[in-house]
């Protein structure tokens, strides 16, 4: 997490940086950059895929640890806590690796990461889950790479194909009618409020894309988390004086993870693992992420899915790898 790595810099990582433990060669002048050795790339790839693995294993998870926190804690205690406690990690983070302070015109992108994922998706989702459950959760906001994808076609002025467009929006009807057959005719509360927590995440991944072509992801994440810190304190406070406590395993083992594990330490381990083998590969890997958090609701929570949801989710799986094939 050095303060010149890169999540986008593919070509640079894999080819002419020296190795990070300082064991590469760097070429002198007049010399050509040696080009590594087919096991040492191969070797390099191999970690990047298993980093972004764990990168998606641990966002799979946010939800079932969602709904462990609230077995104990109110929904403003839940979103409010984990931010303050992934935020003394990341400034701790940032301190230690003497990390200087983003240049001014890139905080009102970094104001936009903070509003979508540090508290406008953590907060939407959590409310939700009061009255949804986990499998109906992962299925709605399994849209959630083709609602980044369409936003960052608007940010960015790109026209995708319309292939790219028909599955979109394919993907979008399912995930609609999967939860208006759920809620028995029409959306329920729960649902609206994901749908709006697909937009503000949407926004917020989409500036931190274009942030990260600047800084490192991890500082983007970082920063969010510092800047909106005064408000989380003040929030937690506030929370905790209003809302019932109960600590108990499953509340505390949920918080802490969603802090440390969804809200931190799985960013780090995503973008260092994108940085490795490319952001299109490792987004590929990101099309298990609702099947696995469908998995979780029944090993964790105890649920029962559905007919409809596994189903749902595959579909949606199908029209996000016909996006990414228009997109590569």
């Amino acid at each position: 997490m050095r303060a010149n790595d890169s999540a986008t810099a593919t070509a640079t990582i894999a080819v002419s940086t020296p190795d990070p433990a300082g064991q590469g060669t760097r070429a002198t002048a007049g010399q050509e950059p040696p080009t590594p050795a087919a096991p040492a790339r191969s070797a390099l790839v191999s970690r990047g895929a298993l980093l972004a693995v764990l990168g998606v294993a641990a966002f799979s998870l946010t939800f079932p640890g969602t709904a462990w926190a609230l077995e104990g804690m109110g929904p403003w205690t839940v979103v409010m806590l984990r931010s303050v406690l992934a935020a003394v990690v990341a400034g701790g983070a940032l301190a230690v690796f003497r990390v200087r302070l983003p240049e001014r015109r890139h905080w009102a992108g970094i104001a936009v990461v903070a509003g979508g994922v540090v508290l406008g998706f953590p907060l939407l989702t959590t409310l939700a889950l009061e009255t949804s459950t986990t499998s109906h959760a992962a299925v709605v906001v399994g849209l959630l790479p083709l609602t980044t994808a369409a936003c960052s076609a608007v940010r960015t002025g790109v026209r995708p194909s319309r292939t790219f467009w028909i599955a979109s929006l394919v993907g979008a009807a399912v995930v609609i009618g999967f939860a208006v057959q759920q809620s028995g005719g029409a959306p329920g509360r729960g649902d609206l409020l994901l749908f709006a927590a697909l937009l503000v995440c949407a926004a917020g991944y989409t500036e931190g894309g274009r942030l990260a072509r600047h800084m490192p992801g991890w500082q983007v994440i970082g920063w969010a988390l510092v800047l909106v810190l005064p408000v989380t304190v003040a929030g937690a406070a506030v929370a905790l004086s209003t809302e019932p406590l109960q600590l108990t395993a499953h509340s505390v083992g949920g918080l802490l993870w969603l802090a440390f594990g969804s809200q931190f330490l799985g960013l780090v381990v995503w973008y260092r693992g994108m940085a490795a083998i490319g952001i299109h590969k490792a987004s590929q890997l990101q099309l298990a992420q609702p099947l696995l958090t469908l998995v979780w609701s029944v090993l964790l929570l105890g649920e029962r899915l559905p007919p409809a949801a596994p189903a749902a989710a595959l579909a949606v799986l199908a029209c996000i790898a016909v996006t990414q094939r228009t997109r590569g």
